[in-house]
């Protein structure tokens, strides 16, 4: 059966969820799942804007067929490119077999990458064009590296609809609700929306910042994301998150504490510190051990914190693995904006701390507590007033 629902009088929603993945871009965790939007604008021309997974193909086009309600299908819009959106557009064509594709030219060359499609129907727009299909005219913006290169968004004047491709997105299946007005947004979604902006677009700051820019010149009414919720209210507060995040800056001055441990000597380190800062008036305390906890979330809460406190054992002559991988991908991720406080443990070579400060002060915009603590085995009783002393400084951080 089909499972359709209107954005708009002439805009439905035709997307749908998948609750059996396990992870995201085989990568990322999805404990509550994801959607896959996708919609159909119906004016005298029909266009769908973005097709979905092949994991969902069965309802995408039980929704497709009912929302076309016996119409052909003119035009297909290809924002992203990415085969979570595009992976049944070679299926679609075979269905609606003179639909046109729109898209830029390096769209072109990604769809001629998976799927050739070399005969098939095209129009290739540049920045600012438009497509008149009646009373509704489309007009395409480019957001290269958002986070792909080939991205653009699709903005209707008619309706002041933006169609954001993966920007707005989060990770989370969709219950029913469809709008963002229609959850708790900040108890339900905001973790899952970070994590998911953190670790697929947070690399690519200085692009999303300039498409933030470009599409702020619009008057939006509704975003539609091709994951997650569509938004009609509260645009301040997305926009706002987009903004902190796109620049690197912390939405918290808390300290969020990751630590790699084996036998339970550095994390005891971890929970003492944690304690001292709690007695020293920091509310936003978070301690996370990194072979528990995956990354992804890792890099979401060092996002959302000014403060990170990163502890590890070491673990034949280098840092321990987990934490390793961890500094690795906030290289890769482009981290930038942090105060980092560093506590190594090695009972006869500890080396984690030297390893983790070079690859951390390739970041930008970052600085360091000047006391660090080295533990051998245990922590021991004359290391408290180090410990005490690094706690006091990272609260006055914290609170001012």
């Amino acid at each position: 059966m089909h499972n359709i629902r209107k954005v708009t009088e002439d805009i439905v929603w035709i997307g749908g969820n998948d609750r059996r993945l396990a992870l995201f871009e085989n990568v990322f965790p999805i404990p509550e799942g994801v959607s896959y939007n996708s919609y159909l604008l119906k004016d005298e021309k029909t266009v769908l804007l973005d097709t979905a997974d092949s994991a969902i193909a069965g309802q995408f086009f039980e929704n497709l067929e009912a929302a076309l309600g016996g119409r052909t299908l003119d035009y297909v819009v290809i924002n992203h490119m990415e085969p979570d959106h595009a992976a049944l557009l070679a299926d679609v064509l075979r269905r609606y077999p003179k639909a046109v594709l729109v898209g830029n030219a390096k769209t072109f060359t990604i769809v001629s990458g998976f799927f050739g499609l070399d005969k098939a129907k095209r129009m290739t727009v540049k920045e600012g064009d438009s497509l008149v299909c009646g009373k509704h005219t489309l007009y395409f913006y480019f957001a290269p590296m958002v986070h792909w290169p080939e991205v653009m968004v699709t903005y209707d004047a008619a309706d002041k609809v933006l169609f954001s491709a993966d920007a707005f997105g989060s990770f989370k299946s969709l219950d029913g609700n469809l709008f963002n007005d229609e959850v708790n947004y900040e108890r339900d979604w905001l973790d899952e929306a970070r994590r998911y902006y953190t670790n697929i677009v947070g690399k690519y700051g200085t692009m999303v910042q300039s498409a933030l820019k470009k599409l702020s010149a619009l008057d939006i009414s509704l975003i539609c994301p091709l994951h997650g919720l569509i938004w009609r209210s509260d645009f301040s507060f997305l926009l706002e998150k987009y903004d902190k995040w796109g620049r690197y800056e912390a939405e918290s001055k808390g300290v969020v504490r990751l630590y790699g441990c084996i036998y339970g000597h550095t994390e005891n380190a971890a929970e003492v510190l944690a304690t001292m800062l709690s007695e020293k008036g920091v509310k936003d305390v978070r301690v996370y051990d990194s072979s528990k906890t995956h990354v992804s979330t890792l890099i979401s809460e060092i996002f959302r914190v000014k403060n990170v406190v990163l502890a590890s054992s070491t673990y034949n002559a280098e840092t321990y693995t987990p934490m390793k991988n961890l500094v690795a991908d906030m290289k890769a991720l482009a981290v930038q904006n942090k105060n980092f406080a560093i506590i190594e443990n090695g009972s006869w070579a500890p080396y984690a701390k030297t390893q983790m400060t070079e690859t951390l002060s390739a970041l930008k915009n970052c600085t360091f507590e000047e006391v660090s603590l080295t533990i051998r085995s245990a922590l021991k009783e004359e290391q408290l007033s180090a410990l005490e002393t690094l706690a006091q400084s990272l609260a006055d951080k914290a609170k001012n």
